[in-house]
Formats: structure tokens, sequence, C-alpha cells
């Protein structure tokens, strides 16, 4: 009972209602909610992601599973009533989709923000969906970036046997060259060197991938290696970072899947995704990188073609979910030397409210 009635714990925000307007169906929610703290389970939001694809019934299933039970509460985002997801044809665009879908990431990352999550865990978007309804975010990373007021970030896909990070995203492959300057290629590399102990490794080590065939082969086919990549490499060097590069792209994924590398980073989008999604599909976590918040994601799209026929599989969203409730809930050492939890602020205003 305690699974199901976790799962049962959704709704479009966290703002505490007034004293007359509380519905009385809700009280066992409530109950529900007392027995998770006293627990000292971590708190992650959860979104459905498009109510068209197949992220409400993923997200449904998953916020159930006893590994998700086991370590987090969780609070779903999105339509809440098979009344509401009705509204959506499966697998057909809309506009009213993906404003569906936008205002649900708001809305948690809304909540994170403010303290009232530890995390969130974001089910898979379309991107013309967004665009239909009016929005110019082309994918989470950059929406999220946004609505945090975060400065630089980057998309990392972390998986046990292959970890990447993105130094450009959702760009024409056209634009790439431009996008990649050398401190766009610095920044990415510090990064991830300042968020890989998160993940237990106390000493990353990096490679980065070469944008052009064979890294260039001296200029012979293209400049950017020698000209951007090398030296952003060799000033991440001389500032400690245990990063080489830039390597040819068709045997550093390799080497990393091997044991060589911690993670590699890919030049562009399709680079990096191709050999996770060939070496750990369904297991790589989508992280972003640089947020004030902890924001995972599934490593994959919103699958038009099975939604609606239940027979989606909700592995990656549990992953996800699971991670996030793992990343919030690690303890971290403060610059004065004090440890501190990352959900101790959550847990005060929770338990305040």
């Amino acid at each position: 009972m305690a699974v199901a009635m976790a799962a049962a714990n959704v709704g479009p925000g966290l703002e505490s209602p007034s004293e007359g307007s509380v519905d009385q169906s809700l009280i066992r929610v409530l109950d529900v909610n007392r027995f998770m703290r006293a627990r000292n389970l971590v708190r992650v939001g959860v979104t459905m992601g498009d109510p068209a694809g197949i992220g409400p019934e993923i997200a449904l299933a998953a916020v159930a599973n006893r590994r998700v039970t086991d370590v987090c509460e969780t609070v779903l985002y999105g339509p809440q009533t098979p009344t509401e997801r009705a509204r959506f044809n499966p697998g057909v665009l809309s506009a009213d989709a993906g404003r569906v879908a936008l205002e649900a990431i708001e809305q948690a990352a809304a909540d994170a923000v403010a303290g009232r999550l530890d995390a969130i865990a974001t089910g898979p978007i379309n991107k013309q969906a967004l665009a239909l309804a009016g929005s110019n975010w082309r994918g989470h990373t950059e929406l999220l970036s946004h609505l945090t007021g975060a400065g630089e970030v980057a998309m990392m896909f972390y998986s046990s046997r292959l970890s990447v990070v993105l130094a450009t995203v959702h760009v024409p492959l056209a634009a790439v060259p431009q996008l990649l300057t050398q401190a766009r290629v610095e920044t990415v590399i510090s990064l991830a060197a300042a968020e890989l102990p998160r993940f237990g490794v106390a000493e990353p080590r990096l490679a980065v991938a070469g944008l052009n065939p064979h890294a260039g082969e001296g200029r012979l086919l293209g400049h950017e290696d020698l000209d951007v990549v090398a030296p952003a490499v060799e000033s991440a060097r001389q500032r400690g970072i245990d990063v080489v590069g830039p390597l040819p792209a068709d045997a550093v994924f390799r080497q990393a899947v091997d044991g060589r590398f911690d993670v590699v980073i890919a030049c562009y989008h399709d680079q990096g995704l191709i050999p996770v999604k060939l070496a750990a599909f369904g297991e790589a976590v989508n992280v972003t990188l640089g947020l004030p918040i902890i924001r995972t994601s599934v490593d994959h799209g919103t699958a038009f073609d099975i939604a609606g026929q239940g027979v989606a599989d909700e592995t990656s969203l549990v992953n996800a979910v699971e991670l996030a409730a793992q990343l919030a809930g690690r303890t971290l050492v403060t610059p004065a030397g004090a440890p501190v939890s990352h959900s101790a602020g959550v847990r005060q205003i929770v338990d305040a409210g």
C-alpha cells in the first residue's frame, strides 16, 4: 500500500493549500508524505514529458517501482488523471501537448529552486511540440539553464560503461565549428572535472574527441582540432585537470569503454550519443552539469510510434530517478569544511510546512 500511495503523490506543484481548501481525499496522501519524511527520504520531482508520447506511462510505472520507492518520495508533474491525459492523442504532435510539457518543467524547476524538491527527473519532450507551443527552447538543458539562472551548463550521459559530455547540443551540424570555441571547450572540460567526483570518480580522467576525422590529421582534414580543441586541453592541463586530446573520435569511445578514461567530451550531439546508445541504451542517464539544482533525465525520446500501447519500458526513467535521489542524498563538504547534505535545505522547508 505504501508504494501505491507514494505513487499517488502527484500535483501541479507543492504550494501549501489554505486551511479551508484541503480536500479530505488528500489526507491519506499527506499521511504518506509524513511517513516518507520519517524515513528521511529525499523528494524528487518527476515531469511526465510530452503527454502524447510515452512519458505519462513510463512516469506512472517508474514512481511505483520498488527501486524508486526505496530511495525517494516522488512528486509527479503533468496531466494528473486519465481524463486529463485523454485530451492528447497518443503519437500526435500538438501545440497543446508542448505547452503542457513546458508548464510541467517550469513548475518542477521552480519548486526545486525554491527548495521544495531535492532534485528533478524529466520525462522525454518533443522539440517540435515545444516550437508549436511558441517556445524558443529546443531542449531541457537550455531551458533549465534559463529557468534556474545558471551560467554555463553541459549535457552529460552517465553510465557504468561509458559517460559522455557534449560541448554543443541541439544545433545544426553546420553550426558546430563556429560554436566550438576554445572558451566553450575549456568550460565543458572544467564542468566535467568538477562534477564527476559527485559520481564517485575522485580523480577524473578526461578525453576530448576530435571534431574532424583523425582529429584533423595535422590540419589536413580541418584546422579546428589544433587551433581550438588542443589549446583548450592544454589550458585545462595547466590548471591541474587530467585531460588529453583531441583524440580521433573513431577510437576514443572504445578506449573509454575499456576503462582508459572516465568520460569523453564530444564536440557535437550525435558524435557523443551514438556511442552512448550503442554501449548503454536504457542504462545511461542524462544529467545537466552546472545547474544549481540536480536534474536527471531519460536517454531516449517520446517514442510516438509506440505511445499508448502499454509496451514502453520505464527502466531509463527509473535509472534517472534513482540517480537523482542518490545525488541529492550524498554528503558534500562546504568550503569551510563542514559536512552538509544536498537535502538539508528542502528538508527544513518541507518539515516546516
